[in-house]
């Protein structure tokens, strides 16, 4: 960053201004230019006030309706009540004093048929949207020109609306960022494009680009600025993910060839017992991993696919590859349970071929070892042996496998299963257990967009399964609404009839105790939000977010369950984190053999859980959860012959994001659909994964789910400035950019080996 932009804006602007922008995240000249606006007014075009989400911060462009002070009738004081339209549409603003002269000012300045912004937070009083006590800005009124052509100049300009807040309108941080952004010349302000890149494609430098989105004079100016700095978000991403794609392919690695056709082994000895046919994707993206583990330099792949498309016998015959070759392979889960749940698939599937060394055991065996956190002492010493000794070809854990004392004989693949992030520390402890890099396999079950694809896990080729293995029964699903008594009894009716033909139910709550505190609930009002406005007049009859009705819990659900008269008889079983490791696998293993029929979870049993003999899935508060993990939670049923049900009970109201994500899941079951509209209803932010530091992402105009050919675009530049020079020592903008967007911290989301 150049000296100018690491300006503090105390210093810029002065201590006031700097303060309320601090509020922003904003501290130096640098952090308030890259604070875009987040859309532009037109004094013509009116904002849609339709649009309005309750509990929002915005900044709208209204007309004044009507303006009325008058005494409130049961209490001392005034009150403006204020119309503002859109045309078709009102919104209410209201202002309260001790005095009527104290509103009369504003009452003349709202004068009905002028237009102005109006910033607040949108609150809902008896039915009617407001907002109270607005800051606002009477459009050319409250414009500082030093003529009267000036200032129809400046009427006529898009009006850049900011992302503000409570301290600081939209309309004080526009002087704030031309103060500082009118000294700067070119070489104040370091372009991290490559001139020959800005060439290629017709782009202005990145001064002219801030001054095209800060102070456009026409629609016109502002896209093109826009478009500019949104391909530069891009282009420092890719680059970035180019450069690490390039450091893993200059790290040695073991290759670990196939053997060759007829040639016994292993892998061989598994194809020729399994009682399936793999499907033609999981013969496809056998063949791909199958040609990475061969070279000589680490793959680096992401395994992706359908809930139930048959991930995990694609991850094994890789690691009897890799077994075959001389190396071991890990696998490493996010929990115990699926550590435990894994180990238990993996010796199923190979049966005598994971009884290596031990009577009746294959030839060509193998063990597979469990390595976690919680393990007895004997336990732990036989999985640390069969892992240092070799004898044990597959080991699965979770971070427990990143301990010093875990070693291996020739670990040669590591498999990271759903939900692990690995920082820098983590990655080299475990590439410091192997004697060349080891071939990396993620698996997600969570279907990626192409776009998210190229900037998550930039870093990794991408293979897709999309193909639902054959004999598998499919899944229904329905949306229960929480206040039908009808529907609910009809929920626990449909759980009884599952259960008496045989099968087994889940029940998911969002949390375990019903005392504990419900993380959806909205957070307390800040003092700044209104101003000295008397808790009197916040109506108690007005829907808040924070009077929703509590989260279900699971151990007061579970007491309900076995209770309620349609369930009678049945055996009910909790399971949730806080239980001990070996309360946790009775309970699984129970639910497994038909003991527990029903099981009342949190979400531990979200991913790679395997009971085939579980047909229903009951969401309790499904409105509260995302889109994946609704997902995620549908696909541990219906995964043997019998058909799948999955029950979304829901308080979510129509029209509403949570109301459209359940609608969602029961309208289909492609992932790659559901992905789409969960991206499209979350932030950039929310798609990369916030630093731990709480800092924004830095994103902030690249949209990861709708820019495909911009990202496409700069990746393939990216890849070709990286390929001519690695360590960017002749692009030092680019390698700036790079440190300070994607520090450390921020960097994280790209952590995937």
């Amino acid at each position: 960053m150049s000296d100018r932009l690491a300006e503090p804006l105390t210093r810029a602007v002065g201590t006031r201004s700097a303060g309320a922008l601090a509020k922003l995240g904003l501290e130096t000249v640098g952090d308030l230019l890259r604070h875009y606006p987040r859309r532009y007014g037109d004094p013509g075009r009116l904002t849609d006030l339709g649009g309005l989400s309750l509990g929002e911060h915005v900044t709208i462009v209204a007309q004044v309706r009507s303006a009325t002070v008058r005494r409130m009738r049961n209490r001392a004081g005034a009150i403006l009540e204020a119309v503002v339209t859109d045309g078709p549409q009102q919104l209410s603003l209201t202002f309260f004093a001790k005095s009527p002269n104290v509103l009369r000012y504003h009452e003349q300045r709202l004068a009905p048929g002028r237009h102005g912004l109006f910033t607040g937070v949108v609150g809902m009083y008896r039915g009617t949207r407001q907002l109270t006590h607005p800051d606002y800005k009477i459009i050319g009124m409250d414009d500082d020109a030093e003529d009267a052509e000036s200032a129809v100049l400046e009427a006529s300009r898009p009006i850049p609306i900011y992302p503000a807040s409570a301290s600081i309108p939209s309309w004080k941080i526009q002087p704030a960022v031309r103060t500082v952004l009118d000294p700067l010349r070119e070489e104040d302000v370091p372009d991290p494009v490559p001139d020959a890149v800005r060439e290629r494609h017709g782009l202005g430098t990145r001064l002219e680009a801030l001054r095209d989105v800060h102070e456009p004079y026409d629609e016109k100016q502002w896209r093109r600025g826009r478009d500019r700095l949104r391909f530069e978000e891009a282009f420092v991403l890719q680059a970035a993910l180019a450069q690490r794609r390039a450091r893993a392919a200059a790290e040695p690695a073991t290759a670990r060839p196939p053997r060759a056709p007829g040639e016994p082994g292993i892998l061989a000895d598994f194809d020729a017992a399994l009682p399936f046919t793999l499907t033609q994707g999981q013969r496809e993206v056998g063949e791909e991993i199958a040609a990475d583990l061969a070279l000589a330099r680490p793959m680096q792949r992401l395994l992706q696919g359908e809930v139930g498309s048959g991930k995990t016998v694609v991850a094994l015959r890789a690691m009897l590859q890799v077994i075959d070759a001389g190396g071991q392979a890990a696998l490493l889960a996010p929990t115990e349970v699926l550590a435990a749940q894994h180990a238990r698939t993996l010796r199923a599937l190979l049966g005598p071929l994971a009884e290596g060394g031990f009577l009746g055991g294959a030839e060509h065996g193998t063990r597979v070892a469990l390595l976690t956190g919680s393990l007895g002492a004997a336990a732990r010493k036989e999985a640390l042996l069969d892992a240092a000794s070799g004898a044990a070809g597959i080991v699965v854990g979770t971070h427990a496998l990143l301990s010093e004392n875990v070693q291996f004989a020739d670990l040669g693949l590591v498999v990271v299963d759903e939900q692990h992030r690995f920082g820098v520390e983590q990655r080299d402890a475990l590439r410091a257990k192997a004697r060349t890099s080891p071939h990396l396999l993620v698996m997600t079950a969570t279907p990626i967009p192409r776009t998210v694809a190229m900037t998550v896990f930039g870093d990794l080729e991408t293979s897709s399964l999309t193909e639902i293995p054959a004999g598998r029964a499919g899944i229904t699903t329905h949306v229960v609404p929480a206040g039908n008594e009808t529907w609910m009894e009809r929920t626990w009716a449909r759980v009884r009839e599952e259960v008496d033909a045989g099968h087994r139910a889940y029940v998911v709550c969002a949390r375990i105790h019903p005392d504990e505190p419900d993380a959806g609930t909205a957070a307390p009002r800040g003092d700044d939000d209104f101003d000295e406005v008397p808790d009197f007049l916040l109506d108690p009859d007005a829907p808040d977010a924070a009077e929703r009705a509590p989260l279900r819990a699971v151990l007061e659900v579970a007491e309900e369950l076995r209770a309620h008269p349609r369930l009678a008889g049945l055996a009910v079983g909790v399971l949730h984190g806080q239980m001990a490791p070996a309360d946790k696998d009775a309970v699984m293993a129970d639910f497994a053999s038909g003991a527990v029929q029903v099981l009342v979870s949190t979400t531990v049993v979200e991913v790679g859980v395997d009971v085939p003999e579980a047909t229903v899935m009951v969401v309790l508060d499904a409105d509260r959860f995302g889109i994946s993990q609704l997902h995620q939670l549908r696909g541990r049923v219906g995964r043997g012959s019998a058909a799948g049900l999955c029950l979304l009970v829901s308080t979510a109201q129509p029209g509403t994001p949570a109301a459209t994500r359940v609608e969602t899941l029961a309208r289909t079951t492609d992932g790659f659909e559901l992905a789409s509209v969960d991206l499209e209803l979350r932030s950039e932010g929310d798609v990369l994964g916030a630093a731990q530091s709480g800092r924004a992402s830095s994103l902030r105009l690249l949209r990861v789910v709708k820019d495909a050919d911009v990202i496409a675009t700069a990746r393939a530049d990216a890849a070709d400035v990286v390929a001519h020079d690695p360590d960017l020592a002749g692009h030092p903008a680019l390698a700036a950019a790079i440190r300070e967007q994607l520090d450390p911290e921020r960097e994280e989301f790209l952590e995937r080996a």
